[in-house]
């Protein structure tokens, strides 16, 4: 569906009306973005492939971990009659069968008066009750209590012979039950569960080399304006460089996508087309930066009336304002054969950021297919020196520092403030009704960290 297309929003929206002169609320172009863009279909992957990615299915425990009852120690396997009342004075004296190393495919047998060297991870042998650490014992030498045992290629007699035991052992003692982990059956991960290094330990645990999962939505950002230069290269009278692009592209990835940086284009219309057509084949959305207000030289909306969609109904991007500052142009739409969505973002750094907080990281993480796309809210006491005031009829995002409870306003509401962004972890919402926050009231603050 096309944002071109207005649905009727109803009259309880503060912004009610239609066309080009309608003044959206916040809400309502978040929930035209959040009801086009639509998660990614499923795939399978190998599992370092699937890293980011979400889960589509529950996954269930095949086999139960640890698989046996296993020893969590290195020491000596043991029977827990045969060591009762073992002391240093009065040691228990053993039979040494044999050892037991992970991995060993036929355990030894422990019966009445023995004990089985026994490694961390290895199974407990049959007979076998308990582990009594190698530090509880003389380690066959004979020679009072040891540190650890010596390697079996140095001392393979150390699995023969006799130990001393000092000290007893209840039943169970040092032994990882079979299940004690997970159980056969059991839920491993719910589908939803954004796969990271523990989650794919897991399944590789429980024996899954593959697993079914969203991918990762490809993100392009293109940032327009013929006075951006690349950093590092040298600045001429008039220009400024470009910023928006690296804040964006990092953001998309800090939002769970695979983002792909276009370096700045012009202000050229057909250029910008050009480019965008070019970059749809690696994109499951694009956001573009600049140009998207009503100046001569705002081309985003000129090069964006027809994108590679002159063949297929409904595509096409509508721009719109907003009931917010910053950020009150907006972009919204689907091109290309595939009908790509896109969001138009205002060219000014804080406006762009807000906005992409606000408007494409819920649209990259509904891509993903996550239950939960927005940024966490919390309500906090407003630490300032005066009022905050805030224009009637706008909702207001002002950058706070945020902790325990309490937030403070950074910089001004400035749009192009860039340094008082990047000292800010919350932005401070001002309701469209409310013109003056007094410092000690309680506001609403969106969570960025």
């Amino acid at each position: 569906m096309s944002s071109s297309a207005h649905r009727d929003t109803g009259p309880d929206h503060a912004t009610a009306g239609s066309g080009p002169d309608r003044l959206w609320s916040v809400q309502d172009h978040m929930d035209d973005v959040l009801a086009t863009v639509r998660p990614l279909d499923p795939i399978e992957l190998n599992l370092l492939d699937a890293q980011g990615c979400v889960l589509v299915d529950d996954i269930t425990v095949p086999l139960s971990l640890p698989p046996f009852d296993n020893s969590s120690m290195d020491g000596y396997a043991v029977r827990v009659t045969d060591v009762a009342g073992a002391s240093e004075e009065f040691p228990a004296v053993l039979e040494v069968v044999g050892d037991v190393a992970a991995g060993q495919a036929d355990p030894i047998t422990v019966g009445p008066g023995q004990a089985a060297r026994i490694m961390t991870g290895a199974p407990l042998p049959p007979g076998a009750e308990a582990v009594v650490p190698v530090e509880w014992t003389d380690g066959g030498l004979g020679e009072g209590p040891v540190s650890g045992m010596r390697a079996r290629s140095l001392a393979p007699e150390g699995a023969e012979g006799r130990v001393h035991v000092y000290r007893p052992a209840e039943a169970r003692a040092h032994v990882r039950a079979k299940g004690s982990d997970v159980r056969s059956g059991d839920r491993a991960l719910a589908a939803g569960t954004v796969l990271g290094p523990p989650q794919i330990g897991l399944l590789a645990a429980i024996g899954r080399g593959t697993v079914r999962v969203r991918p990762r939505p490809r993100v392009v950002v293109l940032s327009t304006g013929s006075e951006l230069v690349q950093p590092d290269e040298q600045l001429a009278s008039g220009q400024i460089y470009d910023s928006n692009s690296f804040a964006l592209t990092a953001a998309a990835r800090d939002a769970g996508a695979i983002a792909y940086r276009v370096g700045a284009v012009a202000d050229d219309a057909e250029t910008l087309r050009s480019t965008i057509e070019d970059q749809l084949v690696r994109a499951d959305l694009m956001v573009t930066t600049g140009g998207v207000s009503v100046g001569a030289y705002d081309v985003v909306k000129e090069a964006l009336a027809h994108v590679g969609d002159e063949d297929e109904p409904g595509g096409g991007v509508d721009f719109r304002k907003l009931a917010m500052q910053p950020g009150k142009p907006q972009g919204f739409g689907s091109v290309g054969p595939d009908h790509t969505p896109l969001l138009a973002l205002p060219g000014n750094p804080v406006s762009s950021y807000v906005s992409f907080e606000l408007f494409v990281r819920p649209a990259i993480r509904t891509l993903m297919g996550l239950p939960d796309v927005h940024r966490p809210t919390a309500t906090a006491s407003l630490a300032a020196d005066k009022a905050l005031t805030s224009p009637k009829g706008r909702r207001q995002f002002l950058r706070g520092s945020y902790a325990d409870g309490v937030v403070a306003p950074v910089g001004g509401s400035g749009s192009h403030l860039v340094a008082a962004l990047a000292h800010a972890n919350a932005l401070i919402v001002v309701p469209e009704d409310t013109e003056s926050v007094e410092p000690g009231a309680d506001v609403e603050v969106v969570l960025l960290g």
